[in-house]
């Protein structure tokens, strides 16, 4: 294979995945790995992949979702870490409820693949599942967000009144002491309703949220489960978290490539 098609064929993988491991690029395209690292040293320098713990991610531009797209590279070995301990927590057959947080995002990637039914407003999650048979799908309609490629408003509101899930898995963009919250009211009022229709509720966010507040308010801290982290947060929201209801899980950084 030509080195510009091979790069060309490397490019495609990571843009269709999101995220690639280099063991699964090199079977892919059924070079060594090292080869595969030499490529990807030439994808991030035209700004189109970026190399992390054991693999890549795509950083290329979209034109369905851009704006979902700027927001994801932010924290992302943050984003990953969490991801992972997240997706721990999940046992096999279980229903989820998941929004379109770019953190939660990251959770939807590792749980492709396994036995489980999965019920979501975004449509990059959606993408992430419906070419996987093993996976199912429930797809919540409603008026789609151009900027987050999330489906919000009544309509959304009704069909998740009707569903009942065994754990909802939700992001947000800031966390204080009165609770958590997000940046749109329409956002909020869906996500209400998926805490509703789940019998455990589990926030995924990064260090950085903490301490600040967005336009929209959630709910208080222990209208929730469990909240999982990374190891970045401070030894002050430990305590305060500590001596909530909330179940604080701390992810463990991943290991180096």
């Amino acid at each position: 294979m030509l080195v510009e098609e091979r790069r060309n064929r490397l490019l495609e993988l990571v843009r269709r995945r999101g995220f690639a491991a280099l063991p699964e690029l090199a079977g892919e395209l059924q070079v060594s790995e090292s080869t595969v690292r030499r490529d990807l040293e030439w994808l991030e320098e035209s700004g189109t992949a970026r190399r992390t713990h054991g693999g890549v991610f795509y950083t290329g531009s979209s034109p369905q979702l851009p704006h979902f797209d700027e927001r994801q590279p932010g924290q992302w070995d943050k984003k990953r870490q969490i991801a992972q301990r997240t997706a721990e927590l999940i046992g096999d057959g279980e229903s989820l409820l998941l929004d379109g947080g770019t953190t939660t995002y990251e959770v939807a990637r590792l749980l492709v693949g396994r036995q489980l039914r999965v019920v979501t407003n975004s449509l990059p999650v959606a993408n992430l599942v419906a070419s996987n048979l093993t996976t199912g799908l429930m797809f919540i309609g409603g008026t789609v967000d151009a900027r987050s490629g999330v489906s919000l408003g009544p309509f959304a509101n009704r069909m998740l009144a009707t569903l009942r899930v065994r754990r909802t898995i939700l992001s947000v963009a800031a966390i204080n002491e009165q609770g958590f919250y997000n940046s749109d009211e329409l956002l909020v009022e869906t996500e209400q309703a998926m805490m509703q229709a789940a019998e455990e509720v589990i926030v995924v966010a990064d260090s950085t949220k903490f301490g600040h507040q967005c336009l929209a308010h959630l709910c208080p801290l222990d209208k929730i489960d469990r909240l999982v982290v990374d190891d970045g947060i401070s030894k002050a929201w430990r305590r305060k978290l500590e001596a909530s209801k909330i179940e604080l899980i701390i992810a463990n950084p991943l290991p180096a490539e």
